[in-house]
Parts: structure tokens; C-alpha cells; sequence
């Protein structure tokens, strides 16, 4: 709070607030509990790593928040990363243009229905007449609340369901669809984040003015990074990339400046789970940074088997596992600027999928992959250790991705 840009940061989301009405100063009630709250600061980045802006944050504590008191259900669907794919690839296929928007402060326009209330804002609380402590009785979710990504999604289902005429897809209840016998308009949202694409420009303008009416809109033109995804045009189609998450995981695992490889495993030895080797001292590190890759195959499908593998030693990693993370880290230094081309062609979709037979060392069991492919573009892959049952998970997602694809195209 010494520096002016984190000043002007908080007096823009302290604006947002009170203009949004999101709560009403009273005493608080006999027998009840405040809830927390702070100040969380951001600096917003461009996909090329350059600063775009300085973001200050009113966030509830949530953590303090009781069951049955102050919130109930919480849970809220989010966009699954096949569907992403899926729609970008039936953009490409059809020649639809793309268009992002971002919902300025997005969970401040959700409805609450229980009681809360919290404290004021550290640095700007208030006191009643009679010199009377004050809380914020809320009047709309705020970010940091058990409930608030729960309460913003049915807000904005409700409007694009009952004001704009759109239907929630079956497939992803995140995508919805607006069909009529000129035009379609497809509308994924996660979260704050709202990408359109559609067969007539001027309808996708017309649900892009719709919802700045409703809520207040930053219309960041042509979809160009989409949660964590480069998204560049090119004259094959349109390539996603993930570099710069790419570098956020190498400076996070020091790995910056390590050799490159030209693949990221070894086939023997082969992984097993008690090799003799030391336990890796720093689990979490192990851990959090499998996580991050299990993100990163969003883009890129090789990666699919070795993630899997590495998966599998989450509870107790030994070095020599730690060692196989870290090659795989260098094959992504070395490959930075790979990614997922989607390209024109015919619609039509396939599914090839494999297994080998009884891989594993420790328990004889088999590894199935599997990649469907919707004209030239894969839009979905999986390498899994099965299950006692011997059928594969592959029929069952490409059938569903078959009704996705139909829902979507129209066809059978």
C-alpha cells in the first residue's frame, strides 16, 4: 500500500464494491460469527510475460465460514479441456471466428441466498452513529466464499438460459449453445473467462452487447490466450501452445538453463515403486510438479504416457523417480515452442486406441492409450494403468464425445 499503483488497484475494487451494492453496513446480529476478509494483490501478466496491469483483490475468508450457517452447497461445474479443444477445432473446421471477453469482477454479481456477514475491509472501516462497530451484511458473493463460484455460475446460467434463449450443453452443462435454423452461437465459460464463436459475426456481437448490459465486460477482441493457452494463427489452422507455462515450471524447478533432451523417458529401466533408491527428500515438490505437467498435456499429448507413470509414485517418490521428472523437464526446455496444430478438413470422427499386455512389474496389470481425432485434429488422449476390468474407458469417451460432436455439428 506505499506505491500508488497498488493505491489506485484498491480504490478501483473498492469502487466495484459499493457501485455493485455488494453489501449493507449493520450491527451484527446477536449469536452470529463474522467472517474474515484481506486484501490479495496480483500483477497481471501478458501472454509474452510483460505486465498488463496491477489487480487488488477483496477476498473473503472463507475457511472461516460453518456449514448449514453460512453456505450449504457449494459445488459448481467447470469447462473440461476436451470441450476447449473440441469447440477451437469445429471453429477452425467451419471458419468461425473466435472472440474472448472477461467479466470484471465476476463473482460480485452472484446471488446469495443465506445470511453472512463479514468483516470490513482492512484500512477503510466505518463506525456507526453512536460510535457502534459496523459489519458487512452481503448482499452478493464475493470472491474467497465457499459459495461464490457456485452462485456466479447459476447467475449467469439463468441469464443465458432465460434472457438470451441459450441451452446448456449435455455433454458439458460449462458450454452452452444458441441454434436456430440461420446461426449458431457456442458460449464456453470458466469461470470469469467467456470465449464465442458462432456462424454469424453479427450474433456473436449481439450476445457479447447482451451481456455488457448485464454485467460489466472487458471484450478482449480475438481469442489470443485462453487460461494459460498461446493461442497463434497460421496459415495450416491454429496452433495452442502452453511456453509461457512451460517457463513458469522450469523457473519454479530451477531447471532454466538445463540441457535438453531429445525424449523424456528412458525405456529401461523401467519405473517401479521400491527400487532401492533413496527417498526423494522434498515430496511436495514432487508432487506439485507432476500436477503441473498433468495441466500441461492440455497441449500437448506426448507427454500423456510419462505423466501417467509419474503419477503413479505421488506417495512415496524416490530419487530415481525425481530423476525421471527432471528429464522429462528437460524435453520440455528443448520443446518450448511445441504444441497442438488444429487444422481444416473433413468432419469425421475416430478413435484408436491400444494397450499393451501386463507392463507393469508389480502387479502385472496393462497401459492403456487411446486418441480420438475429429477430422485431422485430436481432440482427446489418455494413458491409464487399467483397472481390475479388462475393457478400456476409451468406447465410453468416445461415445461421448460422439454425442458432443453431434449436439455441436448437427450430425449423426
Amino acid at each position: 500500500m506505499a506505491h500508488q499503483c497498488w493505491k489506485d488497484a484498491v480504490q478501483a475494487e473498492l469502487q466495484a464494491l459499493v457501485r455493485n451494492n455488494t453489501w449493507t453496513l449493520c450491527p451484527l446480529p446477536a449469536h452470529r460469527i463474522t467472517v474474515g476478509c484481506k486484501w490479495i494483490f496480483k500483477v497481471k501478466k501478458k501472454a509474452d510475460g510483460n505486465v498488463d496491469r496491477y489487480k487488488a483483490r477483496l477476498v473473503a475468508k472463507g475457511f472461516s465460514q460453518h456449514a448449514g450457517i453460512d453456505f450449504r452447497d457449494t459445488f459448481s461445474p467447470v469447462l473440461r479441456a476436451i470441450t476447449i479443444i473440441t469447440i477451437l477445432a469445429v471453429a477452425i473446421m467451419k471458419g468461425w471466428k473466435l472472440r474472448q471477453v472477461d467479466v470484471n469482477n465476476a463473482f460480485l454479481n452472484g446471488e446469495l441466498t443465506e445470511d453472512i456477514f463479514m468483516d470490513q475491509p482492512p484500512g477503510f472501516e466505518v463506525l456507526g452513529a453512536d460510535g457502534q462497530k459496523l459489519v458487512c451484511k452481503l448482499n452478493k458473493a464475493l470472491y474467497g466464499l465457499r459459495q461464490a463460484l457456485r452462485a456466479w455460475f447459476h447467475t449467469l446460467e439463468h441469464f443465458l438460459i432465460d434472457n438470451l434463449g441459450f441451452s446448456a450443453s449435455k455433454a458439458d452443462p460449462s458450454l452452452f449453445l444458441r441454434t436456430s435454423a440461420t446461426s449458431q452461437v457456442f458460449l464456453m465459460a470458466y469461470v470469469d473467462d467467456i470465449v464465442l464463436t458462432g456462424s454469424s459475426n453479427a450474433e456473436v456481437d449481439s450476445v457479447v452487447q447482451q451481456l455488457h448490459d448485464r454485467f460489466a465486460l472487458k471484450d478482449m477482441g480475438r481469442l489470443n490466450f485462453f487460461l494459460g493457452i498461446e493461442v497463434k494463427y497460421t496459415p495450416q489452422g491454429l496452433l495452442l501452445s502452453q511456453r509461457k507455462y512451460i517457463q513458469e515450471l522450469l523457473n519454479k524447478t530451477g531447471m532454466t538453463d538445463a540441457a535438453a533432451t531429445p525424449t523424456p523417458m528412458v525405456g529401461n529401466p523401467k519405473l517401479v515403486a521400491s527400487d532401492g533408491s533413496q527417498p526423494f527428500a522434498d515430496g511436495h515438490l514432487y508432487r506439485s510438479t507432476v500436477g503441473m505437467l498433468q495441466y500441461l498435456y492440455i497441449t500437448r499429448p506426448d507427454l500423456s504416457f510419462y505423466v501417467n507413470k509419474l503419477s503413479q509414485y505421488m506417495n512415496s517418490p524416490s530419487e530415481t523417480h525425481w530423476k525421471a521428472v527432471k528429464r522429462v523437464l528437460r524435453y520440455l526446455s528443448g520443446t518450448m515452442e511445441h504444441g497442438l496444430l488444429l487444422s481444416n478438413g473433413p468432419v469425421q470422427l475416430v478413435c484408436y486406441s491400444d494397450a499393451d499386455w501386463a507392463s507393469l512389474v508389480e502387479d502385472r496389470r496393462s497401459t492403456t492409450g487411446y486418441v480420438i481425432y475429429l477430422g485431422a485434429n485430436p481432440i482427446a488422449w489418455c494413458s491409464k494403468k487399467q483397472a481390475v476390468v479388462s475393457r478400456s474407458s476409451s468406447e465410453a469417451e468416445y461415445r461421448s464425445l460422439a454425442n458432443c460432436v453431434s449436439e455441436l455439428l448437427w450430425v449423426k
